[in-house]
């Protein structure tokens, strides 16, 4: 049951990395963000701009599209970034690890839908669309029941044009 949600236009990639940047200075482990989307909606390059943003030394963030997970060790704490587009069996998830991670690391899951019963209940759901056929533009759909991430979500929506928050 979502009890909150906003939605926020994003103009480019640019703006993309922005929000990214904003969420990632408000995460601590045991944080998780669910990115959804289609492909192409923008999910991996949130998730590497988000990344980058908490490292001292920025380096490279590959999609973990075939390694299926990625771990990065920043200043607040260890990132693992995992695409589950690939995996067809919640028994593959918790053979990743990723169950001891919801608890210990910041977890951003692309293709979240796959998680099934493993989905973490005080997760922040991140639906990436792209607005139009020939634009840059992606409206990003947050959505929350643990108020939790009231106060980060509305500091990012103070930051954008919001289509719409509720």
């Amino acid at each position: 049951m979502t009890l909150f949600s906003a939605e926020l236009s994003l103009r480019d990639e640019a703006q993309t990395r922005r929000l990214a940047t904003a969420l990632g200075a408000h995460l601590r482990p045991g944080d998780v963000i669910l990115l959804s989307g289609d492909i192409g909606a923008g999910k991996t390059a949130f998730a590497r701009a988000l990344i980058r943003s908490l490292q001292d030394v920025p380096e490279d963030v590959p999609s973990p599209t075939f390694t299926l997970v990625q771990v990065y060790d920043t200043r607040q704490g260890e990132v693992w970034h995992a695409d589950l587009y690939r995996i067809a069996r919640v028994s593959e998830i918790e053979e990743l690890g990723l169950s001891d991670a919801f608890a210990s690391a910041i977890c951003l899951i692309e293709w979240p839908d796959r998680l099934g019963d493993l989905t973490p209940p005080g997760a922040l759901d991140l639906a990436l669309s792209i607005a139009g056929a020939d634009d840059d533009t992606r409206i990003a759909r947050l959505s929350w029941t643990d108020a939790r991430w009231s106060a980060p979500v509305a500091a990012m929506v103070s930051a954008f044009s919001p289509v719409e928050a509720r």
